[in-house]
């Protein structure tokens, strides 16, 4: 893909695992959600590896190893070496090792992924802001349990001038029982601490994507997420293709609204989607049809959504929701809303359309 405005979700003749060499999986709402293996992972990710696809798993939770990520997979079903894992907590080691000499110390606020990919890098990770030598600050994720103490330590020290990093900066992270706060919310609590800003490295920024291709060494990869903001976005800043898959944070109505940074390329239900390939959307005059239906925006300012006569539906039927496949009128909604939208973010009412579509 290119930087332009993307204006409407692409079309694929091909099964996305034959169309793409690597995919650069996002684990938290895409592979598993509170530690149990979304509906149809498992399935979807042998029968793309099987038939010749790379996988891939890049995730901005610092928390875990490579290892110990692998491990989990592996329980889950899914066969997977530590090498196939890449963690925002090796970019932001990356990153840090770049500007501080070999050896020296890192204050961390977070957990074992942290230590783990700073020991990788030749660094020391530390405890206490009053070490001497101190040379950095990082934090990534911490897990629940993560002393508030931990915090005040991290403020200290960069309230003494000790520069700041942060692995991402994801607000929520989803589980078993909902969302909850992730480190972007940490790191709140600690700008507010110290008026700094760190540098950070997880998705959507540079640093995690230029982690990723030099520990894959993908050609043709294929991003997948379920987060605009880092997933889409990440992809976006690489130029490469998107995958959005509605098994995590983002909800229909979110993916109306995207700006151009956030809007995939493909978007599909679950990990099955990797395995099929993606329907055209397509312009005409009443505004974008995609297999079923025809979504319109109105002057009224208002998403509209149609079912095609050849669908089978009759007007009853179609009033009554249709019989349309939901996500060829979300991908014709899509074209519709980001068309109207331009470079902007859509503003026309889809609440109705979204209610047939029963998303």
């Amino acid at each position: 893909m290119t930087r332009q405005s993307r204006t409407s979700p692409a079309a694929s003749e091909q099964s996305l695992h034959q169309a793409y060499d690597t995919a650069l999986l996002d684990l938290d709402g895409v592979v598993y959600a509170g530690g149990e293996a979304i509906a149809y992972a498992v399935e979807s990710l042998a029968a793309a590896r099987a038939d010749g696809m790379h996988l891939a798993y890049v995730t901005n939770n610092a928390l875990r190893t490579p290892d110990a990520v692998a491990e989990h997979l592996g329980e889950l079903g899914i066969p997977t070496e530590a090498a196939e894992v890449i963690t925002s907590a090796q970019a932001v080691a990356r990153l840090i090792a770049e500007q501080v000499e070999p050896g020296s110390k890192v204050l961390v606020i977070g957990g074992d992924g942290l230590r783990v990919a700073l020991r990788e890098r030749g660094l020391v990770p530390v405890d206490s802001a009053e070490e001497e030598g101190l040379a950095a600050v990082v934090q990534g994720y911490g897990g629940p349990d993560l002393p508030w103490g931990r915090f005040a330590e991290a403020s200290y020290a960069i309230n003494r001038g000790v520069p700041w990093f942060a692995s991402n900066t994801d607000l929520t992270i989803p589980g078993a029982r909902g969302i909850a706060p992730g480190n972007g919310a940490a790191v709140e609590v600690v700008r507010i601490a110290t008026g700094a800003e760190p540098q950070v490295a997880g998705k959507p920024l540079p640093p995690m994507h230029r982690e990723t291709v030099l520990r894959t060494g993908a050609e043709r990869p294929l991003v997948v997420g379920d987060r605009l903001d880092t997933d889409i976005e990440g992809a976006f800043n690489g130029e490469v293709d998107s995958l959005l898959v509605l098994t995590g944070v983002t909800d229909a109505e979110q993916l109306l609204r995207a700006e151009p940074r956030h809007r995939p390329t493909y978007v599909d239900r679950d990990l099955r989607g990797l395995l099929t390939g993606q329907p055209e959307v397509e312009p005409c005059a009443e505004g974008f049809r995609c297999g079923g239906w025809t979504a319109v925006a109105t002057n009224g300012g208002v998403l509209e959504l149609r079912e095609n006569a050849e669908s089978g539906a009759n007007e009853e039927g179609a009033e009554a929701g249709g019989t349309g496949d939901p996500l060829d009128g979300l991908r014709a909604l899509c074209a519709a809303a980001w068309t109207a939208a331009g470079d902007g973010v859509c503003t026309l009412d889809a609440a109705k359309a979204l209610a047939r579509l029963g998303l």
